[in-house]
């Protein structure tokens, strides 16, 4: 079944003449006719009885009529949907976010992005970075932006997007406060509040143990938040990204001696075809103009 002969078998139901019919479908009433046969052929009976100047629809017509309406609704609906999506309107855009990206620093993209695109649904979700990259492959997800110290996957296209140092933060009055900079070797036997989700935290551990700096672990939660807090209430040093560093009243230093900074990357799928939706974000981003890092407090 072709969706013209839906078409003209529609149209003949509305007009109930073959001429009139064929004049609305802009074809000639030869090949509208043989339309409505080969329909007829698959269906297994006459749709119509043709008498004279009068066409009605027979028994078999009368009984298809309905379900081939909504056969061409469908179809209508189908095209619709799809050039609203050709045209961002209604267009899904799956977007992911590494956990440990303070959101402030991604908030103007999407304020910029909505209001330039207000019809595309755009789906945020949170996760570790490794997680991320699992679902880009897997097709779960559309585009990420998140950082990895063993770098992105091969099978993956990364855009950097910025740099972001990793800073100490403690409390108010912490001997730390009364420096510009903290090395490594500053933190030997520091009690250290944990970040369970870090991606940078195994990667943090090894420097220290080469250089044989020990700290004492009394705390670790996956809540960022927490973890701050626990900080501000001065039970020890945290190991923060610089922007993600949000509770006020928090000392934060730069980590010098090593430095420790990680690359933030928008990723996407090397070779899949980009949807218009996800071809509009990556413009966005790629014209977005990000602030320098600032300085510490």
């Amino acid at each position: 079944m072709e969706m013209h002969q839906v078409r003209y078998f529609l149209a003949v139901c509305e007009t109930l003449n073959f001429t009139r019919a064929a004049e609305r479908c802009n074809v000639s009433q030869p090949a509208l006719t043989r339309g409505i046969k080969t329909l007829e052929d698959e269906l297994g009976g006459p749709l119509f009885n043709r008498e004279r100047n009068q066409t009605n629809l027979t028994e078999l017509g009368r009984l298809m009529l309905p379900h081939l309406q909504e056969v061409w609704e469908q179809q209508e609906q189908a095209r619709q949907r799809a050039k609203g999506f050709a045209q961002l309107k209604d267009a899904p855009l799956r977007l992911g976010i590494m956990c440990s990206i303070g959101p402030m620093r991604l908030v103007p993209i999407v304020q910029a992005f909505h209001g330039r695109y207000p019809g595309i649904e755009l789906h945020l979700m949170d996760a570790k970075g490794g997680v991320l990259q699992d679902q880009l492959v897997n097709g779960d997800l559309d585009v990420a932006i998140y950082a990895l110290p063993e770098g992105i996957d091969e099978r993956l296209h990364a855009r950097p997007l910025f740099a972001e140092r990793f800073m100490i933060i403690t409390a108010p009055g912490h001997a730390f406060e009364r420096q510009n900079a903290v090395k490594a070797s500053d933190l030997d036997g520091q009690p250290y509040l944990s970040r369970a989700g870090c991606e940078y935290g195994p990667y943090m551990r090894k420097i220290l143990e080469t250089r044989g700096v020990k700290v004492a672990r009394i705390y670790r939660s996956d809540r960022d938040d927490w973890v701050q807090a626990m900080v501000l209430g001065g039970l020890g040093f945290g190991f923060f990204p610089e922007f993600s560093v949000a509770l006020p009243g928090l000392v934060v230093r730069p980590l010098v001696e090593p430095a420790i900074e990680r690359n933030v990357n928008l990723v996407t799928v090397r070779g899949r075809p980009h949807t218009p939706a996800l071809a509009a974000f990556v413009k966005e981003v790629a014209g977005h103009k990000f602030d320098p890092p600032r300085a510490s407090a």
